[in-house]
């Protein structure tokens, strides 16, 4: 019974992105139309109320007007026929007494206070005992008849007083019904306003939700994060949408896997005639095959350090590649921060005295635990940028602190800088800026990225600051014990 029903429920919703928009429209206008239908009816009912009202009370003024007029009328001519005598004189009583007769009628029709019945009635009675009196030869008949129209008119004021009474209660009852109809509008409008509220959101919500997933997936494939599958609930289109969205993932997933296999066998396939070269190289600077001149010593220097260049071009694509695919995490151990840096500056000695730049070491001895052989590339890294970009002549200046847990590693040049167009990209893997070095050997635009990545896995950060030196000045902050959980590769 549950599957029959979640069935019909699941036939009744809308499959479409539109279709939804169009239910939740209906949705939220429905109470909408509602409230106004009611209103509509109410009004309609006040006014038909009011039309009566209006209408009743000038036909009952209009009737006890005529009752008054008509009993004054019979009056005179009954008495003019007590003085005159004239059979034309009581014919003309007996056609008032008619009239008399039909306003009293068009009166008794109209909705009103019980007591006026018995009025009328008597009315009735006494115009007719006066027509009656009247056609009488006796004296004394007449006499009686004339006197009745004491009684007749003090009728005709009573029955105006009843037609205005009645008038009276009816709009007090219509204000009463005016007011009791305002408040029910009113509440209905403070009910309609929750109403509409709630059904708003819980489309709002039903619709931000697929819409958020979209996001975050889209999110997650520009920043490189492909691990999540993407899973949209919601409307075909929008479900449509998702799919794509985990096609491109697996995609892109399969493109950078085959690119990081790519690496990696470049990589090894490079490492051993780079290696025979530097060693052939070592031996001529060694004089192990005779001696060499000045010039000879200048060319096989100039081999030495572009060797050791791709050394570190190759050690970081390797790096890179291991740390994309999740083979490698982070080995923390106690690492000594000063004889680390003196280690990564020995090996830009050659470097730094061939374009005769001034290097400044400010490193306190701090320990802390990190993965050395990643801290190891973290300070390469920073500093082959630094040497790449650092004119001649110019100065280099490597700092390492303590501020409270935290070691601070500052490694700033008196280059160009990076550019503020540049910033928002300069830690992306493989890009490289404008003012990209145009040396012998051109970087592969990695370096940074893996700075950052290896950074990132010690719960660290890394930070461009502007102001205190005149080119690039980065500023690295690590934990000096980082939680074991946050060590974690990042994907």
């Amino acid at each position: 019974m549950n599957l029959v029903r979640t069935l019909r429920l699941s036939s009744l919703r809308p499959r479409s992105l539109s279709g939804l928009i169009l239910l939740g429209f209906a949705a939220v206008a429905l109470p909408m139309l509602l409230g106004t239908l009611s209103a509509a009816v109410e009004m309609r009912n006040l006014s038909a109320a009011s039309e009566r009202l209006v209408t009743n009370g000038v036909a009952a003024t209009q009737y006890t007007q005529a009752l008054v007029r008509q009993v004054a009328s019979l009056e005179r001519t009954a008495r003019l026929y007590q003085i005159l005598r004239r059979p034309s004189l009581l014919e003309v009583t007996r056609k008032n007494r008619v009239l008399l007769g039909t306003t009293l009628d068009g009166l008794e029709d109209l909705p009103g206070d019980p007591d006026r019945a018995a009025v009328i009635n008597r009315m009735r009675t006494s115009a007719t005992a006066i027509v009656r009196g009247l056609g009488s030869t006796s004296t004394t008949a007449v006499n009686d008849a004339l006197r009745q129209f004491n009684q007749l008119s003090r009728d005709a004021g009573l029955l105006s007083k009843l037609a205005s009474r009645q008038t009276d209660r009816e709009l007090n009852l219509l204000r009463a019904e005016t007011e009791s109809t305002r408040r029910r509008i009113l509440w209905q409008s403070a009910l309609l306003v929750p109403v509409t509220i709630g059904l708003m959101l819980i489309f709002t919500v039903f619709l931000a939700r697929p819409i958020r997933q979209i996001d975050t997936a889209i999110s997650d494939i520009g920043h490189g994060r492909l691990d999540t599958p993407v899973d949209v609930k919601g409307p075909t289109d929008l479900q449509a949408l998702g799919r794509q969205l985990e096609w491109l993932r697996v995609r892109l997933g399969e493109i950078s896997e085959e690119r990081n296999r790519f690496l990696r066998h470049m990589s090894h396939e490079l490492k051993t005639p780079l290696a025979n070269i530097r060693e052939g190289t070592e031996l001529l600077l060694e004089g192990a095959v005779g001696g060499l001149n000045n010039e000879q010593r200048e060319v096989t220097g100039i081999l030495r350090e572009n060797g050791l260049r791709l050394q570190r071009l190759i050690e970081n694509l390797l790096s890179y590649s291991e740390w994309q695919t999740q083979r490698s995490g982070l080995d923390l151990s106690e690492t000594r921060l000063q004889p680390l840096v003196n280690s990564a500056v020995e090996a830009y000695a050659l470097p730094i005295s061939a374009h005769h730049l001034t290097l400044e070491l400010q490193v306190d001895d701090v320990s802390l635990d990190a993965d050395r052989s990643k801290l190891r590339l973290i300070l390469d890294n920073l500093l082959s940028n630094a040497v790449k970009f650092t004119p001649d002549c110019g100065t280099i200046t490597v700092r390492g602190r303590l501020d409270g847990n935290d070691l601070v590693i500052d490694v700033a040049d008196t280059g160009p800088g990076v550019p503020a167009a540049e910033r928002a990209r300069i830690f992306d893997a493989f890009y490289q800026g404008a003012g990209s070095h145009s040396g012998l050997v051109r970087g592969t635009g990695i370096g940074l990225s893996v700075v950052q990545e290896f950074v990132l896995a010690h719960s660290g950060t890394i930070e461009i600051v502007d102001g205190q030196f005149p080119g690039a000045h980065f500023r690295v902050r690590l934990p000096l014990h980082p939680e074991k959980a946050s060590t974690a590769a990042l994907s």
